[in-house]
């Protein structure tokens, strides 16, 4: 599962969730912002034995990311923006900051206060 909170100037926090996986005992969060690093990235397991990670990632592009469990297995994101095929003929995640960034780069409204002409 993905959660993005835009943070303005164009950086996007991104947090990475799996579901519990049972009898994992490490998982590595693998990708193209971490030049597909098998150990860079933990993922920390949390007390309902699910797994997530924080980044803080550039917005406008996607990136291609994977799980890897206890040095030895590949998982998916099943809840990724969309799915793209590898050079292995596997499916490598993807999550799609392109909105997130404009969004981020929209101008916001400032709220304006009327005050109430007094009549004599």
């Amino acid at each position: 599962m993905l959660s993005k909170r835009s943070l303005g100037r164009g950086k996007v926090r991104v947090t990475f969730t799996m579901p519990k996986l049972e009898g994992v005992k490490q998982l590595f969060l693998v990708g193209d912002f971490n030049n597909w690093s098998v150990s860079e990235t933990p993922l920390t397991r949390a007390a309902d034995e699910t797994w997530s990670v924080a980044l803080t990632l550039e917005g406008g592009r996607k990136y291609e990311y994977r799980y890897f469990a206890d040095n030895q297995v590949w998982h998916n994101d099943w809840a990724a923006d969309s799915y793209v095929m590898n050079s292995f003929g596997t499916e490598n995640s993807v999550v799609n900051l392109e909105e997130a960034a404009a969004a981020a780069a929209a101008p916001k409204k400032k709220a304006t206060s009327r005050k109430k002409s007094a009549k004599a």
